[in-house]
């Protein structure tokens, strides 16, 4: 009888680990390791709606602690995909058409890719435009995984290993580019820095915007002001 018993009790403590081992494989399936809830970045389609941390696709990327919303980048050659390149065009100054595209009957320039998302209404909103090196520089996160960039790729995924354009034109211009006088600003997210480039230079672009879409202001999200650069 007590070899029964105890065959018994070995059995039912074997059930209920194996009931318990698959309950986690299910949930697993439901939601990913990584979809734990992110207190500072939120998915939003490309109607604005907001999405889980492990839905997709996703079009844009709220930032609750600078308020901040990111144009996310593709690869679906649409006006957002990563790999288009841009010379640097802004309010009437910069050199135009000078970057790789093929939405654009010409070459392109940013003043391109900020009419083209506006129009678009990209995540149900307007007022896109380049960051600043305050606003770029606030998405900078040191990463533990060696030659990756310096910003959260699970959020942005598409970020190049190359340089991006801030919204900051009449820099000086340094080196074997001082010739031309005057540029504009532009970040490497694997280097995590900056430096002044040639308006001319094709070079990536992420937009941004401080408007929210409605389902942001329903949500309730707070946030605070991007410091201004030095």
């Amino acid at each position: 009888m007590k070899f029964k018993r105890g065959a018994y009790r070995r059995f039912t403590l074997s059930l209920l680990l194996l009931t318990l081992l698959l309950s986690g494989l299910m949930l697993l399936q439901t939601e990913p390791a990584n979809s734990s809830i992110d207190e500072r970045l939120i998915k939003l389609s490309a109607q604005g709606e907001t999405l889980a941390p492990w839905q997709g696709p996703w079009a844009c990327i709220h930032d609750t602690l600078t308020g901040l919303l990111w144009e996310n980048k593709t690869n679906n050659e649409s006006i957002h995909d990563g790999y288009w390149s841009y010379s640097w065009f802004n309010e009437g100054k910069g050199q135009t058409n000078s970057g790789d595209c093929y939405f654009e009957a010409q070459r392109c320039d940013t003043q391109d890719l900020i009419r083209r998302t506006n129009e678009e209404k990209l995540c149900g909103i307007t007022g896109w435009r380049l960051p600043t090196k305050a606003e770029l520089s606030s998405l900078l996160e040191q990463q533990d995984r060696p030659q990756a960039p310096q910003l959260r790729t699970d959020f942005f995924q598409q970020i190049k290993a190359g340089d991006y354009w801030s919204a900051q034109g009449s820099m000086p211009l340094e080196g074997h580019y001082q010739h031309l006088g005057q540029g504009a600003s532009a970040i490497n997210f694997y280097q995590g820095r900056f430096h002044n480039l040639p308006y001319r230079n094709a070079a990536f672009a992420i937009l941004v915007t401080d408007k929210w879409p409605k389902s942001q202001y329903t949500a309730g999200v707070t946030s605070r002001t991007v410091s201004k650069p030095k």
